[in-house]
């Protein structure tokens, strides 16, 4: 069909498809990573970023287009998940940008929205690499540009195409990705969003069918949780207003706790766990209208959970008293990680808030924050442990009003270097180069598995074998784990080496690591050989060489 121009309810309805259309096909964008290994992620990552956008607008019944994407944007940033979803966040916050203050737009105009996209993309990355995603984005942006017609299903129509042609030239660009001889994984993401886009268009607003239903909670990064429950619900609920001085907050921490309170541009989102959310709710009224209300009857969730067959239990509802603060700390860390033993590790080395995730669940950038904000601290400092999760803690930091460090660690080990760095006696700024510093102190290595035959960095992979990776490049192929796991720990090791440490998975059989435990420490004597239960899937070894 036809449209001269789009307004907010027809774009709301374009990137509702285009959701679906995404979440349809993140296993074979997931399948597109170059490194064989069992965390390729782009799809469910882009998927879960854009599915928090669209759900922000679901309710919007506004016909401006600048609204509309606005609020989209907003909800792309605080839902964006690994490298590819933080990317994608910036696209449409541009594209955003591009629509500020109108109601409705023209092809023209919507073209100059996405070159816009792919200006803000660029901006959010320190050193942008071509023959990605950013490559799709801005040669489409400058191409959209240069078409003249006054139909938007037809200037889509032509997006759609151009964007194809080019991510299709992206192993040209990237080498990597000619070895593996796929396409660029995120460039495949954006390809099948702008499909969906130009489908709802074309087809009049129909809406695709969704093939599959699947849970994604069990990417959703999560802490421990008490079971013990001080205040009864669990209440959220979004102000569309700027944030004030901070007198709404110093209220909300007299309501309760598990408080979460960020404020972007003309948005204010709150959680709270309190026994009065109706007085939370009128308080926050007073400084702008609501909406995303959301309040959930924790007592209840827990006896159904714990199926006690007392139902009628009351909830109290004495009049609230102010809620004792602790006395605020001057440092908090912040790290990412998986496996039950590498989170205890985090735990012993003093860190306050350990976020699940890593490989394959890269924890959200409102994750990030809601951990910031809830850290009772002067300064925090946020171990990513993960390159795709870097980005993410820099957007929580740059979000969060807080002093917030990024120590940008890219591995388990060189988690666990900073930490045993830090000095609760110096200041920040000098705990921040120390911390830096000592990631040159540690070589991190790993042992995974091959999920698909390919070629990279020369080197032949199938399906199954075993991959020795060091700072996260394939050094090593074989079909047997041990060997492969002695020779890299061998190449690590040099004259200066004072210590070797293994963190085993939970596929490793005790028996067989305890001879290869003996065999190092006859083999490197002189060296400090240690060993901790990691617990973490995926990979059977991480090791660190100090």
């Amino acid at each position: 069909m036809k449209y001269n121009k789009i307004d907010g309810q027809h774009f709301l309805n374009m990137v509702t498809n285009a959701s679906i259309r995404l979440e349809n096909e993140k296993a074979y964008v997931d399948s597109l990573n170059v490194f064989p290994v069992p965390d390729g992620d782009t799809g469910t990552n882009m998927s879960m970023t854009f599915t928090a956008a669209v759900q922000e607008i679901q309710s919007s019944k506004s016909a401006s287009i600048g609204e509309v994407s606005k609020i989209m944007a907003k909800g792309a940033l605080m839902g964006a998940r690994g490298n590819s979803g933080v990317i994608l966040s910036q696209i449409f916050r541009g594209i955003a940008k591009g629509l500020e203050g109108k109601e409705e737009v023209n092809p023209y105009e919507f073209a100059l929205s996405i070159l816009e996209g792919s200006k803000s993309a660029y901006r959010a990355v320190m050193r942008p690499t071509e023959g990605t995603i950013l490559t799709v984005i801005r040669e489409v942006g400058e191409k959209a540009t240069e078409y003249h017609t006054d139909d938007m299903t037809d200037l889509m129509s032509k997006i759609v195409a151009y964007a194809d042609e080019t991510l299709q030239r992206t192993p040209d660009l990237l080498p990597q990705l000619k070895a593996a001889n796929v396409v660029d994984s995120g460039g495949m993401g954006l390809l099948i969003i702008l499909k969906g886009m130009y489908e709802a268009l074309e087809s009049g607003f129909q809406m695709a069918e969704k093939l599959e239903e699947k849970s994604f909670d069990e990417y959703v990064a999560a802490r421990d949780t008490h079971t013990e429950i001080t205040f009864g619900y669990c209440t959220e609920f979004i102000v569309l207003s700027e944030p004030d001085n901070g007198e709404f907050k110093d209220y909300l921490e007299t309501m309760g706790d598990s408080i979460v309170y960020v404020g972007y541009d003309d948005i204010t989102k709150v959680h709270i766990h309190t026994d009065n959310p109706g007085l939370v709710l009128a308080e926050a009224a007073k400084r702008g209208e609501l909406t995303k209300i959301k309040i959930e009857n924790m007592r209840e969730q827990h006896r159904n959970l714990q199926e006690t067959p007392d139902v009628h239990e009351e909830v109290k509802a004495e009049a609230v008293q102010p809620v004792a603060q602790k006395e605020k700390e001057k440092y908090a860390f912040i790290s990412v990680s998986m496996g039950d033993g590498i989170k205890d590790v985090f735990h012993d080395l003093g860190v306050n808030f350990v976020i699940s995730g890593g490989q394959t669940m890269n924890p959200s950038t409102q994750d990030i924050v809601k951990a910031v904000e809830e850290a009772n601290a002067e300064y925090v400092f946020i171990l990513p442990n993960n390159k795709n999760i870097i980005m993410a803690a820099n957007q929580a930091k740059e979000i969060s009003g807080k002093e917030v460090y990024v120590i940008p660690t890219k591995t388990i080990p060189q988690g666990v270097a900073a930490l045993t760095t830090f000095n609760p006696e110096a200041d920040a700024e000098a705990n921040y180069d120390a911390l830096m510093e000592s990631l040159k102190t540690v070589k991190s290595g790993s042992v995974t598995y091959a999920v698909r035959d390919t070629e990279i960095e020369g080197k032949e992979v199938k399906q199954g074998d075993y991959l020795g990776l060091i700072e996260n490049k394939i050094k090593l192929v074989k079909r047997e784990l041990y060997p492969l796991v002695e020779e890299l720990i061998e190449s690590m090791v040099d004259e200066e080496s004072s210590s070797i440490t293994l963190f085993y998975g939970e596929d490793v059989k005790e028996e067989e690591f305890n001879e290869l435990v003996e065999l190092l420490e006859e083999k490197y004597e002189d060296l400090d050989v240690m060993s901790v239960d990691g617990k973490q899937p995926l990979y059977y070894f991480i090791i660190a060489v100090e």
